[in-house]
């Protein structure tokens, strides 16, 4: 179970915050949809625009909402962010206008993003960089497993079908944000955190400037296109090339959420600072384009059986590289960003979740439903060259970051 539950303390307090709205999230997800078309009455384009709109305010708005939670404390933005999104999803209970609907969406979209990152830059805060990734490990596992359970929640909803079970659903995960709040606010106030003044001569959003880092989130980026692949991707690949019946869809996912809640811990423990991490993260690119070989073979087979062993072969594979990508890809967004920064470097760099949400679900349904077996391939490079590509631009950004330090314009460098 240690490799499971988080330390007494400051992590396991941000798990138990981080459980109570994945909770209310997990049902969100199921159910949200659906509730917009059959109860507000939106056609799935209107939905489609709001959401690409939101996404696209939120990884913009992550950037200045980080900043915040450096300048006034990762403690209050963060529960401030959670108060909001809270009220947002609260929101969709009564808004039956798509203009009122495309506000609480941009609003949502934008104070979950910069919970994200006020939520990074407090655990960077209150956690010794030793032990971030590790911690971070145990969040994402906290997070697969309160994800599962709300889903099964919404999937009762689903069942019922009525417009009551809906509201229901978007009721809980509202209240979910706001007990997530309470959590948050009793947690420490990081000493130090808040600064009403900017130094003199320093930049406002000194992350945009900064080259080196920019090149890594993006690396990261492409390597998060994992994400849309489980979610839009590959039910529909499932369904449309692949002999295995529709409920596959349903036993991968499951694999997935399981396999991260067990194993995630493990796997981020052989990540110790910058090198290692970079390693993780090219050892993922390998990882995932073997994935993607072995999901392409799926539509070769002519049984439903050997389409389902392929598959459910996949998805093992895949989850490793994900768990691999994640265990490396935290340590390096913590580990390069200054210690007085981290709330605006984490919202930089958690944009490319809201980046590959954004442009992936596009993007991969061409590729794969388009092209095929030849799709599958260029995802694979695409993932095998960007995990290639991270341990230079890695050092590239570490030496700048050593270099700030030495001239005493940044943090010290962490994770090395």
């Amino acid at each position: 179970m240690r490799r499971i539950i988080p330390p007494a303390g400051a992590p396991r307090k941000l798990a138990l915050a981080q459980l109570t709205n994945s909770v209310g999230d997990g049902a969100y997800y199921v159910v949200s949809v659906l509730y917009f078309n059959r109860v507000v009455g939106l056609s799935p384009t209107a939905i489609g625009a709001a959401l690409t709109l939101g996404w696209a305010l939120g990884a913009v708005a992550g950037v200045p909402l980080g900043h915040l939670a450096d300048r006034r404390g990762p403690r209050g933005v963060a529960v401030l962010m959670s108060l909001v999104t809270g009220a947002a999803v609260a929101s969709f209970l009564f808004v039956r206008a798509y203009p009122a609907f495309l506000v609480a969406v941009c609003v949502y979209a934008c104070a979950q993003c910069g919970l994200a990152a006020a939520r990074q830059a407090l655990l960077a805060a209150l956690v010794e960089p030793a032990r971030r990734t590790e911690t971070r490990a145990h969040l994402q596992s906290t997070v697969n497993a309160g994800l599962a359970l709300g889903a099964a929640l919404g999937g009762v909803a689903l069942q019922l079908d009525t417009t009551s079970a809906y509201l229901t659903a978007l009721a809980l995960d509202a209240l979910s944000f706001v007990v997530s709040a309470r959590l948050l606010h009793r947690l420490p106030a990081p000493e130090g955190a808040a600064h009403t003044e900017r130094p003199v001569g320093e930049r406002r959003l000194a992350v945009l400037r900064d080259r080196p880092y920019a090149v890594v989130s993006l690396l990261n980026t492409v390597m998060l296109l994992y994400m849309p692949l489980l979610s839009v991707a590959l039910p529909l690949w499932i369904v449309r090339r692949t002999e295995a019946p529709e409920w596959t869809v349903s036993a991968l996912l499951a694999v997935n959420t399981v396999s991260v809640v067990l194993f995630q811990v493990r796997i981020a423990s052989r990540v110790t600072g910058l090198d290692s991490a970079s390693r993780s993260v090219r050892h993922a690119g390998y990882v995932l384009l073997l994935a993607c070989l072995v999901f392409a073979c799926s539509s070769l087979a002519t049984s439903a059986w050997a389409a389902g062993a392929l598959l459910l072969t996949a998805a093992v594979i895949q989850v490793l590289g994900e768990m691999l990508l994640g265990s490396g890809s935290w340590e390096i967004g913590f580990g390069l960003a200054p210690a007085d920064k981290q709330g605006q470097y984490q919202g930089f760099y958690g944009s490319g979740t809201a980046v590959a949400r954004l442009i992936g679900p596009l993007l991969l349904t061409t590729l794969i439903l388009s092209w095929g077996f030849t799709g599958w391939l260029v995802l694979g490079g695409l993932f095998l060259a960007a995990g290639t590509a991270m341990g230079p631009a890695v050092r590239r950004a570490h030496a700048g970051t050593a270099h700030r330090a030495s001239l005493g314009t940044g943090a010290a460098v962490e994770g090395s």
